[in-house]
């Protein structure tokens, strides 16, 4: 315990950047991922802009990137990360990796939830001369707006998750903390006190998220 307490500042640190990872990869992927599945549902047979050729291009391109594992995913994308931002370490390094990973988990989670919207407030819409944009924004997307915020809220889970593997490779936050102070010294202790609080920030998220999606599916 005395162990934590000399490493406290750098705990609170590492809360820091896992809450500050997690929340811009998922203002990043969720914007990345609500147009990549607004394009496959508008895109799909008989939607609204329907294209089979860049319905299928979208579609392979969630297919191959989705099912792959994070950890091995960070490593790919080693070279563009490097491009970018110059360097595949630290907080930005992570939050890059992480938010194209879970752009196309997001896409699949929007496409899902969008077609579950009744098509008869989208006909009506069509019929009342609204363009394809106005409908998307004022009609297809207001219409699924509590599934897919408890979508978004399973994503921010999925995150936590993404950021405590991205410590592995020096990405910050509570994984990396965990492996450098917890496991490499055998301190067991830390290592649960990490996973405790990793706990918190995942229950908040969650109760937040199911609060929000009731609100919106009362309206």
């Amino acid at each position: 315990m005395n162990d934590f307490l000399n490493d406290l500042p750098l705990f609170v640190q590492s809360i820091g950047e896992t809450l500050l990872t997690v929340l811009i990869s998922l203002v990043v992927s969720g914007a990345l991922g609500l147009v990549l599945g607004v394009v496959l549902y508008v895109t799909r047979r008989d939607g609204l802009l329907q294209n089979r050729a860049v319905n299928i291009i979208v579609n392979v391109l969630v297919n191959i990137v989705r099912p792959i594992p994070f950890v091995i995913f960070v490593i790919a994308i080693f070279p563009l990360t490097v491009a970018v931002l110059g360097t595949y370490i630290g907080v930005p390094g992570a939050i890059f990796a992480i938010s194209l990973s879970a752009a196309f988990a997001v896409a699949r989670i929007v496409e899902q939830n969008l077609v579950a919207v009744d098509p008869g407030v989208i006909e009506a819409a069509r019929a009342m001369g609204a363009s394809p944009l106005r409908i998307i924004v004022t009609v297809l997307i207001p219409e699924g707006l509590g599934p897919l915020i408890l979508g978004f809220t399973f994503v921010y889970v999925g995150l936590i998750d993404m950021s405590a593997q991205a410590g592995v490779i020096g990405g910050g936050g509570l994984g990396s903390f965990a492996l450098s102070y917890g496991l490499q010294r055998y301190n067991y202790t830390i290592i649960y006190i990490t996973v405790a609080v990793i706990i918190v920030i995942v229950q908040l998220g969650q109760f937040f998220g199911n609060w929000l999606a009731r609100k919106a599916l009362r309206r």
